[in-house]
Order: structure tokens, then sequence, then C-alpha cells
């Protein structure tokens, strides 16, 4: 059996952000990216970060992680990333959205898990009153699909082309659906998460 592989998708241009790298915020004293990449190494399972090109600044970031690091074509949104993450891959694909805080070294861990167990299933994480979210884990047989995604959307037509194969999976309140795309967003988010500064 082939072990699962974590792709944490870390490519995108924080168009949003007014001028701010979202993936470098600091959270507890270190970039957003290195806390993600930190906790998909303590799934106990290979991780896989996709950047994009002239992305310095965030390739430091991981600096002395134990990640493979691959760069995305700068021409296809998301499904490059997917791409480029899934390339050379045997076995099922956690892909986790780098910009998502709330996202724990344990979901991670039980989403692995679990897939070991339900080989044929999509998993997919969701908020504790079901509203579908991330991350998804793809089993091996859906690596052809994803290896010819084309555009921005991701991955939904496979998750809307297998949706019998889709099991959701409730996180904790509403963590497998917040990502944090604006300044705005980050400023209500540290606030709930510090009411008190």
């Amino acid at each position: 059996m082939n072990t699962a592989t974590i792709i944490l998708l870390a490519a995108g241009l924080s168009s949003r952000m007014k001028g701010r790298d979202k993936l470098l915020e600091d959270i507890d004293g270190q970039p957003l990216l290195r806390l993600m990449a930190g906790r998909a190494c303590k799934a106990g399972v290979p991780v896989c970060v996709v950047l994009g090109p002239g992305q310095d600044a965030r390739r430091a970031a991981l600096a002395d992680l134990n990640v493979d690091i691959v760069t995305a074509a700068d021409d296809d949104g998301m499904a490059a990333s997917i791409r480029a993450g899934v390339a050379g891959r045997k076995g099922p694909v956690l892909i986790v959205l780098a910009d998502m805080p709330e996202i724990t070294a344990q979901d991670l861990y039980l989403m692995v898990s679990l897939g070991a167990h339900a080989p044929k299933a999509i998993l997919q994480a969701a908020s504790a009153d079901g509203r579908p979210g991330h991350p998804v884990l793809f089993p091996a047989d859906l690596l052809p699909a994803l290896s010819q995604l084309r555009g921005d959307q991701g991955a939904k037509p496979i998750l809307s082309k297998e949706g019998g194969r889709v099991t959701l999976l409730p996180l904790a309140d509403a963590r497998a659906t917040i990502d944090l795309d604006t300044p705005e967003d980050w400023a209500a988010w540290r606030a709930a998460r510090n009411p008190t500064t």
C-alpha cells in the first residue's frame, strides 16, 4: 500500500492582500507557511510544498523543514499547483491550502489515518455544521484526473464528478472553511483569536 502524501498548496500570489504576503503573516512568532508546513510534518507522512516561481521569501520560511519543495508553472492558477504537487506520486494525496491557520496537525493525521482505512473514498473536511471545506484527501486512483486539471477552480470538477465517493469529515468549529485572503480577514481573525489585544 502506498503512503499518502500531504500536498501543501502555497503558490498563490496573495493578490487581495494589498501588497502583503498572507503566507508570511506572523502567527505566534513564525510565518503562516512555516506553521502549516510544520503541522503537516507532524502527520507522519511525506510533505510536498508547492510554491510559485520566484517566491524566495516563502522558500526561506521553509528552511530546515523536512519537506519536498516543487515549483508550479505560473500560468494556470490552482490547477497548476495541484499538477505540480501530484507529479510522480503513487499513493493518496491530502491537498491542504496553506492559508487555513485553524487546521491542526491532528486534523491532518486524522484524515490520513481514515483514508488508509477507506482507500476508495474521497475524504473532504467540513465545518462542524456540515459545510464542505478543506483539506481534501484523494485516493490514488484519482491521481491521473488530478494531473490533468486546468484553470483556477482547483479540484472542484473531480469532486462534482465523483460525488458519490465523497465522505464529509466534520472538524471542530469552522476551521475547515476559514481561509484568510485579505487584510480585513486577518484583522477579524486576530481580533477573535485574541479578544483582549
